[in-house]
């Protein structure tokens, strides 16, 4: 069976991947039967000698591809001139693709899983007559209010339509922060309804206190935002020196990443590298990866630095700092 899972909302993509798995029997045995690969490096005779591995003692075989699909993405108005010139084994590569995966043994679980993909893709093409495909764009307006609702009742409580108003403004469309929002407000609200007042106690900083939230605000040179950030979050408690380590952390991370996919490391290759379990984190840091040139990191994390040492000495005071880190990057502008 050939399951096809795209998207931006990766917390329902994983979700669907875990119905999957419960629909295939004893959890215990698939795991032993479960095989994930690196699309971006898997040959084609790799993965069909994967799908045609019997499982061991057990009814079904799980093999779980990212990036497979994403391989294959044209790539805007020069993909078709670049094309010309690739090497014939790439050009064919979808078609290799395409043969190695056409019969599939009944034992084998076959789970592609991407980012949004176009339906341009020849892979995609390909695959989706003989594929069930789910695809989870990332839920705004009423379409998160209602996933918000559901995933309150699922969990064994309730919330009111004020309530569930000021989540979907406060927290948005990432439903990993989302879900670990609600189980907070459940256990909170001890078996009653939760309430916007509920919402304001424990989640009315969960947007702001974001460090990813906070890093592109400062990449990007949007001066007043960022301040406004600073402010509500030292507010909240947040104290300085953590706001500063926390900066620095990630703009370490996003030098990291920007290096491992240079190399074309796999996810798992840099979820160990930046010392981190969290698909979530990976992927945020990713995406400003792909966001910030190296002038601008090494530009921003010097000043970082700078600011460190004038907080150490004494030379200013850690809010001070702060605010004129702040404000000094933002007079260079974004490059």
């Amino acid at each position: 069976m050939l399951y096809i899972l795209t998207g931006e909302d990766d917390f329902s993509l994983r979700q669907s991947l875990d119905e999957i798995k419960k629909g295939a029997g004893d959890l215990e045995l698939l795991a032993t039967n479960t095989t994930t690969l690196d699309g971006k490096q898997v040959t084609p005779g790799q993965l069909r000698n994967v799908c045609e591995t019997m499982p061991f003692l057990a009814e079904k075989r799980l093999v779980v591809v990212t990036g497979l699909l994403e391989r294959f993405e044209p790539k805007g108005r020069s993909a078709k001139k670049k094309s010309s010139t690739r090497p014939a084994g790439e050009k064919n590569g979808s078609e290799q693709f395409s043969v190695a995966l056409g019969t599939i043994p009944e034992s084998t679980l076959l789970v592609l899983m991407d980012g949004k993909i176009g339906n341009t893709n020849p892979l995609f093409q390909a695959l989706s007559k003989k594929a069930v495909i789910k695809s989870f764009q990332s839920l705004k307006g009423d379409d998160l209010k209602k996933w918000i609702q559901k995933r309150v009742a699922e969990e064994g409580g309730s919330v009111s339509p004020q309530a569930t108003d000021l989540l979907a403004k406060l927290v948005g469309s990432d439903l990993w922060i989302m879900s670990n929002e609600i189980d907070k407000l459940i256990s909170f609200a001890g078996g009653r309804r939760i309430e916007e007042e509920d919402v304001k106690a424990m989640v009315s900083y969960a947007q702001e206190t974001n460090i990813f939230t906070l890093v592109d605000a400062i990449l990007d040179s949007k001066t007043g935002f960022a301040e406004q950030l600073l402010q509500r979050m030292l507010q909240a408690g947040v104290a300085p020196a953590y706001l500063l380590t926390m900066l620095g952390r990630q703009l370490r991370m996003i030098v990291q990443v920007k290096e491992l996919k240079s190399q074309k490391k796999s996810r798992t290759e840099m979820l160990a590298k930046i010392g981190s379990n969290s698909e979530f984190v990976l992927r945020k840091t990713s995406e400003q990866a792909d966001r910030y040139p190296w002038e601008r990191l090494k530009e921003v994390y010097r000043k970082l630095l700078d600011t460190d040492l004038a907080i150490k000495t004494g030379r200013y005071h850690e809010e001070l700092a702060l605010d004129m880190l702040i404000a000094e990057i933002g007079q260079r502008g974004p490059l």
